[in-house]
């Protein structure tokens, strides 16, 4: 099969990249690197076909897309206070450069298309966990511009017959999560915080919650949306359904690391979500997801991951 990862060397993307080499897969990267590393796609480099470009350039699109079965789109700004401070931007690459992938899906006449949506969709509403029948009530321009990523996918499958699925992910860590830029998971700036011995910063009390998910669970979901017959048109949540708290996250943290740091904590920043929890029984019946990588675990490997490469980094 041929497939195209949109924002295939950034961190979901190119873990992604990797599973689908290792199945057999002829695989296009399409990224414009302005997050993602061609360093995340060293290991397959020689066995994928690279294009730099963004996907809010339409010819470079279409390009990229020739020839591929399957879309998997994940291309985005995706950082909620990043949306609130400049929300153009993160309307021009998440909601145009989304319609500009599915209008060349369509042009191209590929299978399916795979769009990573998010929780952040959700908004605030207090009701846990989340279930995909709930009324979306996003509170930042981030979670306004998925939500309509996933009202086009769904209106190109109604107008062009186009196989759609939409992923809503929640909260994914894990290996090649960038832990430099202020705008970064949680995770990687905690572990990165834990291996330079300073204070991690926590926004808010640190009682809020959240479904901390492994990027080997969303490559899951990503390959199953693609395959799963039946499954067009419909959006599922990508999570554990857990949730654990970011002081709960810092104890292990302290454990994994055998270092006690204390937190400091700043205030809350606009737009973030208090709670956060995944009903995933959807997933389950219809997609056979099932989580293989649950937090804890997930989080060694992750802290892991940053402590070989922050040593690497140092050595250089």
């Amino acid at each position: 099969m041929r497939y195209l990862v949109t924002g295939g060397a950034g961190f979901i993307g190119s873990n992604t990249v990797d599973e689908l080499v290792r199945r057999g897969h002829s695989v296009v990267v399409l990224d414009d690197l302005s997050s993602g590393k061609e360093e995340n796609l060293a290991e397959v480099r020689s066995k994928i076909t690279f294009v730099k470009g963004s996907v809010t350039d339409l010819e470079a699109v279409q390009k990229a897309i020739h020839q591929a079965e399957f879309v998997i789109h994940l291309a985005a700004r995706t950082s909620v206070p990043r949306s609130v401070k400049d929300p153009l931007e993160t309307n021009r690459i998440n909601v145009e450069g989304t319609l500009n992938v599915l209008v060349a899906a369509r042009d191209n006449k590929v299978k399916r298309i795979v769009f990573a949506a998010s929780s952040s969709a959700y908004g605030e509403t207090p009701t846990l966990p989340k279930t995909e029948a709930m009324q979306p009530q996003p509170i930042s321009p981030y979670g306004v511009s998925k939500y309509v990523g996933e009202l086009y996918a769904q209106t190109f499958g109604r107008c062009y017959g186009l196989e759609n699925v939409c992923l809503r992910y929640f909260n994914i860590f894990g290996p090649r999560q960038d832990p430099d830029s202020p705008y970064s998971g949680v995770l990687s700036r905690f572990s990165t915080a834990f291996l330079e011995e300073q204070a991690p910063v926590v926004y808010g009390d640190g009682e809020q919650t959240r479904d901390f998910t492994y990027v080997d669970n969303a490559v899951q979901g990503n390959l199953l949306a693609c395959e799963t017959a039946g499954a067009s048109g419909q959006v599922f949540n990508i999570g554990t359904g857990g949730r654990v708290s970011l002081n709960q996250t810092l104890d292990l943290l302290r454990k994994i690391s055998g270092k006690n740091l204390p937190a400091k904590f700043e205030p809350a920043r606009e737009g973030d979500i208090r709670d956060s929890q995944a009903d995933i029984a959807r997933a389950k019946e219809v997609l056979g997801y099932e989580p293989t990588v649950m937090f804890e675990e997930g989080l060694e490997r992750t802290f892991a991951w940053y402590n070989e490469h922050h040593a690497k980094n140092a050595a250089q």
